[in-house]
């Protein structure tokens, strides 16, 4: 709640309110406080992750434990004409300073994706139904929810269900950026559907995540 200067100088009684040198001291000097206290009420929205852009969200990385400098860049992101994919709303822009062989520092957005990821798995409870709840947390913003096949060997393969993504999230998504899984358990496949926005095609199941004939769509290996 923003603090107004009329608050205090409502305050001031009639024996001294009616004094315009007064009135325009006490303004002066309560205008000072007041902009302080507005500044410092300020400061917790500017590094909320949701509203946090450029160094600020930088800032909230370095409490979360991740940079949005990769050590490993992500390849086949940027934008370009007549590669599927990576059209408009899907691949993303090279930069000024980025390397044409891979992005290595993620743009925001893509950024507070992993950071998400990172606050879901420290905050993880090992369950799959855990896991489920908080995959949902880092995809459900962005339109996605998530499929989870144990592959009872130590392994489990992993569904990303939703619109088509674009190519960052996607990248992060296949390279394990977004990996939640127990210790000692791999990642053996990645998945997106054949058709954006409808569940993969299956068989006795009928839920937001898997259908049957005429509604469910292909799983597509993207890893």
């Amino acid at each position: 709640m923003t603090v107004q200067l009329s608050q205090y100088t409502s305050l001031i009684t009639s024996e001294h309110n009616e004094k315009p040198r007064f009135m325009a001291m006490v303004s002066l000097l309560g205008q000072w406080a007041v902009d302080r206290q507005n500044m410092l009420a300020s400061i917790p929205g500017l590094f909320d992750i949701d509203d946090a852009v450029g160094q600020q969200l930088d800032w909230v990385g370095q409490w979360v434990g991740v940079s949005r400098n990769l050590s490993i860049p992500l390849t086949g992101v940027y934008f370009s004409f007549d590669t599927s994919g990576l059209g408009f709303d899907q691949g993303t822009w090279l930069g000024p300073f980025d390397p044409t062989t891979g992005l290595v520092s993620l743009p925001d957005n893509a950024y507070r994706t992993l950071l998400y990821a990172v606050i879901a798995a420290n905050n993880w409870d090992g369950t799959v139904p855990g896991a489920y709840t908080a995959w949902n947390t880092i995809f459900e913003p962005l339109g996605y929810s998530i499929l989870i096949e144990d592959g009872q060997d130590m392994t489990m393969t992993v569904a990303l269900i939703g619109p088509t993504p674009d190519a960052v999230t996607l990248a992060l998504f296949t390279g394990g950026y977004l990996n939640l899984r127990p210790a000692g358990v791999g990642i053996t496949f990645y998945y997106t559907q054949s058709v954006p926005d409808v569940p993969i095609f299956g068989f006795d199941a009928e839920n937001s995540s898997i259908s049957g004939f005429d509604v469910g769509a292909w799983a597509v290996s993207v890893a």
